[in-house]
């Protein structure tokens, strides 16, 4: 089995994970989150969109939301677990209880909504969003990235506060908002994957940095106390680990390293590393866990 990474950011790759019960298949792992008790959820664009297995066992334990997605995206799991999910094709972003009662929904299902038109013009939320994080307080940060340049602050009830972005290459603009992520200083993080960097703001749209040294495609964000996990689906595809002042800390590319197209990642609390990938069948579809060594 691949051993990756290096010091205190040492994995070995489980080919074993998960346990994927008879007659079914995981296909089309958009994205994964862990919940507080190490339930492994999985959003994935199969029959059985929220897929749920034991972090430690990889045992199945539930599952829900079928028949009720278009295009699963991403998913966050917020501190009283939570769940909010990305639904590309429906132009919505949806909040549940972890057995998946729905508790809230942004966007207006089923109807594209441009943000900003090429005069300037700004109006409502969304067009193929993308994924979503929470701030200390509640409020929502959503990558509106695919038909959209725009990032969303909503609050907690779900009342829209402030956008910001439009297309282009220079601060503050977008190719690709294909997810956002809030670290311990407060800050966020849009992975801009075709200008092939990161993005740092401040909570109110304020531009601070990008990252953009040997950035390739960066795809999704696990952020955990100073450390920021990142896949990214450029080539070669890989997961990179920063300091928070972007310093890489190690990196792994490559199929040879057991990714093939990792597209979301989240940790457990003993610090294992859980990648959805959404490649194709049989290369790259599929679950992946990395053991913490």
């Amino acid at each position: 089995m691949a051993i990756v990474g290096e010091g205190d950011f040492r994995y070995e790759l489980d080919e074993t994970w998960p346990n994927i019960p008879e007659g079914w298949e995981l296909s089309l792992c958009s994205d994964v989150a862990v919940d507080s008790r190490d339930r492994v959820y999985v959003f994935n664009r199969g029959i059985h969109s929220v897929a749920i297995f034991d972090a430690d066992s990889g045992d199945f334990l539930s599952s829900w939301g079928e028949g009720n997605f278009r295009e699963p995206h991403g998913i966050f799991i917020g501190p009283d677990d939570s769940v909010y999910l990305t639904d590309r094709q429906a132009h919505v972003i949806t909040k549940h209880t972890p057995e998946g009662e729905l508790l809230m929904e942004l966007g207006t299902r089923d109807y594209a909504m441009v943000t900003v038109d090429n005069r300037g013009n700004h109006g409502e939320p969304f067009c193929q969003p993308s994924g979503v994080a929470l701030n200390a307080e509640g409020k929502l940060f959503c990558s509106d990235g695919y038909g959209n340049y725009r990032v969303h602050r909503f609050a907690a009830d779900g009342t829209l506060e402030l956008s910001w972005g439009m297309p282009g290459t220079g601060p503050g603009e977008f190719a690709l908002l294909h997810q956002v992520a809030i670290d311990s200083r407060g800050r966020v993080l849009i992975a801009d994957r075709e200008n092939q960097r990161v993005q740092i703001f401040d909570q109110d749209g304020g531009f601070i940095e990008e990252w953009n040294d040997d950035v390739r495609g960066p795809g999704d964000f696990y952020i955990k106390d100073d450390v920021i996990f990142m896949v990214e689906q450029g080539a070669p595809t890989g997961v990179t680990i920063f300091d928070l002042d972007g310093k890489i800390i190690t990196r792994w590319r490559g199929a040879e390293n057991g990714t093939e197209a990792p597209h979301g990642i989240w940790a457990d609390s003993k610090g294992n590393l859980f990648i959805a990938e959404i490649g194709q069948p049989g290369h790259g579809q599929r679950m992946r866990k990395y053991n913490k060594i």
